[in-house]
């Protein structure tokens, strides 16, 4: 049976990935123009003393890639910028709604105290306080903006450097620009509406420090949520309740509290514990230094499953079965630990029903019901809402949280493959699962929430690995079931598994996944052609001009002067301009570095 249930979970995934990985094809080919198929990210830019970052990165840029580069946008450290924009937004809103407030009824003018959060400071006349506020904080955002653009602190050594043609992009995007690897690093950009802009000015050089640090602290996270988790699993346990608060024994065993107790609050307590956690991961991959929404949620997904793997799966075996037969883990030799843990399997499909009915039914039926934001809307509204723009803020239904709802998915994938051949009357409450929430999450992404971002499919790779990795597991714990019972001698026969298991894998891995993290160049061409065809006098230039210009510049107040900072990079020159003093990776001549040497034309003429 485990042959079967491994060869149909194969020959679905593999059947899958290819119907996949057309569709994502055929969705780049007929898409329509964006941004992003243009565009690559640049980042580690070596220093150079006779240029700045803009001039090195288009003098680079006209050597290497002479008839497919077309524009820049250099990448600013403009947070501060930023939170200074989002503050006078705020402003903005109290003076509307003051105002609004003031419209209606002429004869009482609104008054604020200036103290902290109004509380306390001397009381003002409101209008003329956040007229005020706003007027200050306008001249601070103008000379931020300035400082922003022309302090060479602000520029960071990266830039989003676009090009006339998708094959263009394609080659520079998917290749090595220099000798050295590591500087000159590129990769495709996200689109506009995908990137992150606070981790942006991150150095590049330090992420892979900040990700160590990640890594360690989620290992800690991890490792130390186990004590929760046994703590849950012990509520399991009517009698060690008993013996923990023997004056509680009479409630207890109340047939009513003895229910509860059994069978929902672990599940609940556990889910109380894991509500704080998605927020937490996500924090730890900003903090990684991911430059695009869409990667900080494959990031955090991949948290979120390894941390429901170990504590919500392992955890719920191993530390149950650590709390039911402590004796014998005391007093036993190591060798007979795997088989006190492979009793434990079946053992634990109570809980694990239990917990798909708390976590899987109530979650979907919680989605379709969207009680949580309806209640957070309604506290906005009574407490927040002051203008017509808070309403609508208050109204956002949101995006689909992939970083949270796909780990889960995924566990409950786990626990039908591994209670499959153990336990089968565990499938029929997971079927229904998902059941529903295909009915629901497909209600919800087509008329509920708001697309952030387009990625292509190109979570699919990650799905794929995670299935893997659960039939993985669920192989390696029968092997261990069977170890324990009179089949122990069939054990052998399932050795092979895993392997055939891995190999599939890395077959599909080197079969399909190249569609989703590389762009074909016949792919580009065709698009390119058919483009041209269509579009003879299409200004390409225009379309990407301010593509990838920080939105904080897009502020009303401040676009001029990012326009006028901005001209000369629309000029497009026909020479490769240069302040360097030195010639030697300089291969083209210009107007800064004057006409090649005398021995650059005789080696031109020996050539020639």
């Amino acid at each position: 049976m485990a042959y079967v249930f491994t060869f149909w979970t194969c020959y679905v995934l593999r059947r899958e990935y290819e119907i996949v990985a057309s569709m994502r094809l055929h969705f780049l080919a007929s898409e329509n123009r964006r941004p992003d198929q243009f565009t690559v990210i640049v980042r580690n830019v070596p220093p150079d003393p006779d240029e700045s970052v803009s001039e090195l990165v288009e003098h680079f840029f006209l050597v290497n890639h002479p008839e497919h580069y077309l524009t820049h946008q250099i990448v600013y450290d403009a947070n501060k910028l930023a939170k200074l924009v989002e503050e006078k937004k705020k402003m903005q809103n109290w003076l509307d709604f003051y105002q609004l407030k003031y419209s209606r009824n002429q004869s009482v003018r609104a008054t604020v105290k200036t103290g902290f959060l109004g509380l306390w400071g001397d009381r003002v006349d409101a209008i003329n306080y956040y007229s005020s506020k706003i007027e200050s904080l306008s001249k601070e955002i103008s000379l931020e903006a300035d400082k922003t653009v022309h302090d060479p602190k602000s520029i960071m050594p990266a830039a989003f450097v676009s090009f006339r043609s998708r094959w263009g992009a394609a080659v520079c995007a998917q290749t090595q620009q220099s000798r050295n690897p590591t500087i000159w690093l590129t990769e495709w950009a996200p689109e506009p509406r995908d990137v992150y802009w606070d981790n942006l000015a991150i150095p590049f050089v330090s992420l892979a420090i900040r990700r160590l640090i990640a890594g360690v602290a989620f290992f800690f996270l991890t490792f130390f949520f186990m004590i929760p988790i046994a703590l849950v699993q012990s509520l399991a346990n009517i009698e060690g309740i008993e013996k923990m608060v023997p004056f509680l024994k009479p409630i207890i065993e109340l047939k009513f509290i003895k229910s509860i107790i059994q069978g929902f609050l672990p599940g609940i307590v556990l889910k109380i514990f894991l509500i704080f956690l998605p927020s937490i991961l996500m924090l730890m991959s900003k903090f990684e230094g991911f430059i695009s929404l869409s990667s900080l949620e494959r990031r955090s997904a991949t948290k979120y499953y390894i941390f429901l793997f170990v504590n919500v799966f392992l955890g719920s075996i191993i530390t149950g079965t650590a709390f039911q037969q402590l004796n014998n883990f005391l007093h036993q030799s190591a060798n007979e630990i795997p088989k006190t843990i492979g009793v434990s399997i079946p053992m634990k499909a109570t809980f694990f029903i239990t917990y798909i009915m708390v976590d899987g039914w109530a979650g979907i039926a919680a989605e379709i019901l969207r009680l949580r934001p309806l209640i957070i809307y309604h506290l906005r509204n009574f407490f927040l809402v002051k203008t017509e723009k808070d309403r609508e803020e208050a109204m956002d239904p949101g995006t689909l949280e992939f970083n949270t709802g796909e780990p889960r998915i995924q566990l409950y994938f786990l626990l039908g493959l591994v209670y499959a051949v153990v336990t089968p009357l565990l499938l029929p409450f997971i079927v229904v699962f998902f059941g529903l929430a295909y009915i629901v999450y497909r209600h919800q992404i087509i008329n509920v929430y708001n697309q952030e971002y387009e990625s292509g499919a190109a979570f699919w790779p990650d799905v794929h690995g995670r299935i893997i990795v659960a039939l993985v597991v669920s192989q390696l714990l029968l092997m261990g079931l069977l170890s324990t019972k009179e089949a122990a001698q069939s054990t052998p026969l399932l050795i092979t598994l895993p392997i055939l298991t891995l190999w599939f894998h890395f077959f599909c891995k080197g079969r399909y996944e190249p569609a989703f993290v590389r762009y074909p160049l016949q792919e580009a061409m065709m698009k390119d052609t058919l483009e041209r065809t269509r579009e003879p006098n299409l200004n390409l230039k225009g379309f990407l001009q301010d593509a990838y210009v920080h939105p904080v510049f897009k502020h009303d107040e401040d676009e001029i002067e990012i326009e006028t900072a901005s001209e000369d990079w629309q000029q497009e020159p026909a020479l490769v301009p240069t302040k360097r003093q030195s010639r030697r990776n300089t291969p083209l001549p210009s107007k800064h570095s004057g006409p090649l040497s005398s021995s650059h034309s005789e080696v031109d003429r020996q050539v020639s």
